[in-house]
Order: structure tokens, then C-alpha cells, then sequence
């Protein structure tokens, strides 16, 4: 068994990671901590967790050494104690955004801010396990994911990887996004988020998920745009680009089989029948799936490649604990091996 530890638990991501490693038959969660909710148990912040733990939330200042630490902690929190995190535990997974980028001058330009801690950014292995499995299995920390990028990169993943893309074409990705992400994008999950109503809002340009997807998929010409819609959780990115001349069908086809087949949490959806032909971020909620499907005009090279995920899933706490499983040499699924529901 492993020891673990949870900083910063209260939140959205915070309680869906704790929820999951309760149920990991490998770990052994000994710590949660909040200082707004110092004392309390667990589950009177979150209360599907009623009767899964008796652990209550304690002082930060008061952690004992683990085997792996996860900071679920606000953007910026991470960074400026790294050093004192890092003497508690060998191995460390941060769910924020403080060490995703390799380029401090890359975070500074789109977080407004000079990173604290740049002497550590090359020592974090970017954490999605489809872009970076072996370097993650050989890691000792690992950062978090955005949930756009993850949308937005596993969208584009099967292109990039089968070398189908148009050179120097932008990617133009809409993405659509449930309440959740309000809160898990700021403080890795606020419990003050909006639930069910959602307020509308639409963001054109310059959103910081986009340095992800232009690190990680070699593309400078990439553009997100985000919705809010009517969805507690869940993302929905819509990716426009050009393929190459003579690109088909029958080559994406072969391309995206590959990304299924290659990895555990990529399903192709694209079906001729039936309610659900395309993905759908209900299908894919509270699971650690990622539905991807596409459509190509073969007259013009225009394709469209859709990925559904579960925002605080496959773009937060699921894929901390898939990277978990690799670094420690697990079952790349263990932990996480629920299907989603339907009907939702």
C-alpha cells in the first residue's frame, strides 16, 4: 500500500480525488487538508462521500511525510512552496497549473505573473499519460492538466500523432464547458462554483489553457474559444483544421483506431445509428473516458474532430491518478475503472 496525502481538499478537485483514491486498492489516503473547513469530516463538504471516510480535514502546517502528495491547491499556491512540499514526499502530482509549463517566459506571458519557483519547471513531467506515458512512468512529479487542453490536445491527438495535419495550419477549437469548470479552474475545484445555473459566457480569445496545446502539440497557430452551456461537468471541444493533400477518410479512420487502441481511455465514437453518434460529455461524466469522434470534407481538407470529457475526470483528478498508476508501475486503469452512466 501507499501513502497519500491531499492539500487543498475542499474543492471540486480535491473531493473527486479523494472519492477515487478511496477506492484505489493501492492507496492508502492519510491526510486531507482545508483551512476553511479545519476539523470538519470530509463528508460535510462532500457528502457522496458520506460513509466512504471518517477522515476529517487538517491543518496544512501539520502534514506528516507520504509516499505521494497531491496538491489540489488555488493557481500560484503550489510554486511558492515547492521546496517544502517536495521534503515531504519522493513523489508529487499537482492538479494547478503552476508546473505545466516547461517555459517560464511561456507562464509568464499567459499568467500575468513571474513564476516563483523556475528552477523547478523542468523537474514536472507534463501529466497526460496519451502525450507522455513512458516519461511519466519514470517520473517523480507530475503536473496537472488544464481541462480545455485536455479536450483540446486529445481532440487533435490522433492528426498530430498520425502526421496528417497541413503544415503551418491553424487549429481553431471551440469549446463547450459545465458549471464545474468555474470552480475547478482557480482553486482545483470551488465549492462556491455555480451548479446548475449557468451563467452564460463566451471567450474569444487568449484563454491560458491555449500554451498547453501549443507546447504539447507543436501547433503556435491555435486558437480556444469557450461556451458555458446548461452542464455541471463535462467539456466538449470542437477542433476546425486542413489535413494534408490526399488525405481520406479511410486515413483518418486508421489514425484515430490507432489512438483508441494505443490507449485505455480513448474510445471513437462515430457511429451511422443510434441516439448518440458523435460524442457526448454526459456519457463520459464521472468516468475517465475520452470520446473522440470526427467528420472530413474530402473536398477541401476541412476536418472536424470532436473529444467529450468529463472536466473534472479525464481533465483533473482522474488522470492524476492514472498518472499515479504509472509511476508506480500499476494497472494504467486501477482506481478507475467506472463507465459512466446511462441513461443521464
Amino acid at each position: 500500500m501507499v501513502s497519500a496525502a491531499i492539500i487543498g481538499g475542499s474543492g471540486y478537485g480535491g473531493g473527486e480525488l479523494l472519492r477515487l483514491l478511496l477506492g484505489h486498492p493501492q492507496v492508502t489516503v492519510q491526510q486531507v487538508t482545508s483551512r476553511s473547513h479545519l476539523g470538519e469530516y470530509v463528508y460535510q463538504v462532500h457528502p457522496n462521500l458520506r460513509k466512504r471516510s471518517q477522515l476529517k480535514f487538517s491543518d496544512p502546517a501539520a502534514l506528516e511525510p507520504v509516499d505521494v502528495l497531491f496538491l489540489a491547491l488555488p493557481h500560484g499556491a503550489a510554486q511558492k512552496r515547492i521546496d517544502e512540499y517536495a521534503a515531504l514526499a519522493p513523489r508529487i502530482i499537482d492538479l494547478s497549473a503552476d508546473f505545466r509549463l516547461r517555459d517560464a517566459a511561456l507562464y509568464e506571458q499567459w499568467y500575468g505573473q513571474p513564476h516563483a519557483a523556475p528552477h523547478w519547471l523542468g523537474r514536472f513531467v507534463y501529466g497526460l499519460p496519451e502525450l507522455r506515458r513512458a516519461e511519466i512512468a519514470a517520473a517523480s512529479h507530475i503536473s496537472g492538466v488544464g481541462c480545455n487542453a485536455t479536450a483540446a490536445n486529445l481532440a487533435l491527438l490522433p492528426l498530430v500523432q498520425g502526421g496528417l495535419v497541413k503544415a503551418e495550419t491553424p487549429a481553431i477549437i471551440e469549446i463547450k464547458v459545465g458549471s464545474s469548470e468555474s470552480g475547478a479552474e482557480g482553486n482545483a475545484g470551488s465549492l462556491h462554483a455555480e451548479r446548475a445555473n449557468v451563467v452564460r459566457t463566451f471567450s474569444a480569445f487568449g484563454h491560458r489553457h491555449t500554451a498547453e496545446v501549443i507546447q504539447e502539440m507543436g501547433m503556435a497557430h491555435a486558437s480556444l474559444t469557450m461556451t458555458a452551456v446548461d452542464l455541471v461537468r463535462g467539456a466538449l471541444a470542437t477542433a476546425h483544421t486542413q489535413v494534408k493533400a490526399g488525405v481520406t477518410g479511410k486515413d483518418l479512420w486508421k489514425a484515430y483506431r490507432s489512438a483508441a487502441n494505443e490507449n485505455p481511455f480513448i474510445r471513437l465514437v462515430k457511429e451511422q445509428r443510434g441516439i448518440y453518434r458523435v460524442p457526448e460529455p454526459k456519457i463520459v461524466s464521472g468516468s475517465n473516458y475520452a470520446d473522440l469522434g470526427f467528420e472530413l470534407d474530402e473536398s477541401n481538407g476541412h476536418v472536424v474532430s470532436i473529444c467529450a470529457i468529463d472536466n473534472l475526470m479525464k481533465g483533473a483528478a482522474g488522470t492524476a491518478v492514472q498518472c499515479l498508476n504509472l509511476m508506480m508501475g500499476w494497472d494504467e486503469t486501477s482506481g478507475l475503472e467506472f463507465t459512466g452512466l446511462h441513461p443521464i
